[in-house]
Formats: C-alpha cells, sequence, structure tokens
C-alpha cells in the first residue's frame, strides 16, 4: 500500500501553473494543494512566491478518517510509537476536531473509533468506551493559535527523545533541507505528559513552529493534512538521526547565519512557512 494519502480531491500545482505566473509574482495556491518538486524549482527560478489560499482549513475529504488510520500505521511501522502512545488529530471545521482515541494502538485503529469533540475537548457522540486522547488539550492550544493549521501528529520519537534527555537540542542548523521544511525546531521544557503542562510548554512556540520537541516525551507537527504533519514527524526523526552520527564522529560545522537566513527565505517564498 503506498503511504501517500489519496489526492482526488487535491489540486495539482504543476510547473505550467508557475511558468503561467510573470516573473517576481506570486501564485495563490490551495491549502491543501500538491506541488510539484519541478513546478517549486520553477518558482525559484523565477523569483515567484507560493502562497497559501487563505481559506477555511477544515478538511471535510470522505477519506479523513482513512488518511488518519493510515498515518497511524505508518507511525508503528517506522517505530515512532509504541502500545497507546501517540496521537493525531484533524480540524473538521470552526468547531470541531477529529481525534485518535486514549488508550488504542494506533498502529491498529479502525476508522470508526476516532471520535469528533468541540474546540473544548468535549467528544460529541463517541464510539462507546472510547474517550479522546488525553493529549487534546495541546492539540486545541495549536488550533486556537495557528488557524491555518488543519492536522496536529504528535509521537515519541526514539532518537529525538533519547537527545532531549542528554541536552542536545536540533535547532542548530546542520541540513539545508531541514532548514527549509521544518525551519527552526525548539526543544521545550520538560512537562508531565496529559497534562497542562505541556499546553504551558508548547504555548510560547507553536505560533511560529511547524515541529517541537517534547523534552523527555516526544515531539509534535502540524500541516495542512495527517500525512503532511507525518512527514514533518519523519523529517525531525531524521534530523536527530543526523545529530547523533555527528556527535559519534565528533565533528561537524552547522551552516552560517548568512546561509541559514537565505534558507529561511526560500522556505518563505516556497509558501512552507514563516521565515522565522
Amino acid at each position: 500500500m503506498s503511504p501517500h494519502p489519496p489526492t482526488a480531491s487535491r489540486r495539482l500545482v504543476a510547473e505550467t501553473d508557475v511558468r503561467a505566473t510573470p516573473r517576481g509574482g506570486r501564485l495563490d495556491i490551495p491549502q491543501d494543494a500538491l506541488v510539484t518538486p519541478l513546478a517549486r524549482q520553477v518558482a525559484l527560478e523565477r523569483n515567484i512566491t507560493l502562497r497559501e489560499r487563505r481559506t477555511a482549513p477544515a478538511l471535510q475529504r470522505t477519506d479523513i478518517r482513512g488518511e488518519i488510520v493510515r498515518v497511524g500505521q505508518l507511525m508503528h511501522q517506522k517505530g515512532f510509537i509504541v502500545a497507546s502512545d501517540g496521537n493525531i488529530s484533524v480540524r473538521l471545521g470552526a468547531d470541531r476536531v477529529l481525534a485518535t482515541p486514549s488508550g488504542r494502538h494506533k498502529g491498529f485503529l479502525r476508522p470508526d473509533e476516532l471520535i469528533t469533540t468541540d474546540m473544548d475537548g468535549r467528544p460529541i457522540n463517541p464510539p462507546p468506551g472510547l474517550e479522546p486522547t488525553s493529549e487534546m488539550p495541546m492539540h486545541l492550544e495549536i488550533y486556537r493559535q495557528r488557524p491555518q493549521v488543519a492536522a496536529v501528529v504528535h509521537a515519541h520519537l526514539p532518537l529525538a527523545v533519547a537527545l532531549s534527555i542528554a541536552g542536545i537540542r536540533l535547532d542548530e542548523p546542520f541540513l539545508p533541507e531541514a532548514v527549509i521544511t521544518l525551519g527552526p525546531i525548539p526543544t521545550t521544557e520538560y512537562a508531565i505528559p496529559s497534562s497542562l503542562e505541556n499546553v504551558t510548554a508548547i504555548r510560547d512556540l507553536i505560533g511560529q513552529h511547524d515541529a517541537i520537541v517534547l523534552r523527555r516525551h516526544g515531539a509534535i507537527t502540524v500541516g495542512s493534512d495527517p500525512f503532511d504533519a507525518y512527514m514533518r514527524m519523519e523529517a525531525v526523526e531524521h534530523k536527530a538521526h543526523i545529530v547523533l552520527l555527528l556527535r559519534l564522529l565528533g565533528q561537524g560545522e552547522p551552516l552560517s547565519s548568512g546561509q541559514v537566513a537565505s534558507l529561511l527565505e526560500l522556505r518563505r517564498r516556497l509558501g512552507l512557512g514563516p521565515a522565522t
């Protein structure tokens, strides 16, 4: 089975769309559009800014439950979660969120086990015996602060967690791709899992960051859909792996401040996030 979510209802932005835009101009694209690598390259060459159209971020696709289930399977296959670890949620509208249940293995979920809640975390007609994820307050804080975020993924990444315990942060800019796709990756202070302390830990960070490491706990990423947020989670663990290898090698220079500034500007122009 392909790891990519179904794309029938998502617009594809191709090279021809970008070339039809004047040099130095701006191309507004739907928030959930799929932009081909060649289209992004042409945008860079022609100095064209790709900007997500600020429409309502709710995901109304009929397969959204299947996408959440597939992301849970991928996180389990990658070793990002074990037992009942991790959680996934999607914004369904201005006042509704669809989330994974508490206490269930996210690698073996069924679509009918997902729970709809209001923006206060109260379940709406939940399946019998199931409650929303205990990390729901953290998800809701993100949706309140980031109106254009449509999905949140939380996982217990082994390498990222180990590095956070060792006091090794992931915010040093070693990889240009990570700077472009993720931006800076801060690490929070320790907070008790499934508590309101987690909300406090991310509150001053999530407004300008798409990926955050939770010390001794895991990571949380955001996206335009569950798979988008999952891909960022993969990228966080990949960077953690590179950082660990550099520590073992005993050498490795980060990118210069000028190089980082250029990459963050490219991130902004490609419509991937703020140049923070």
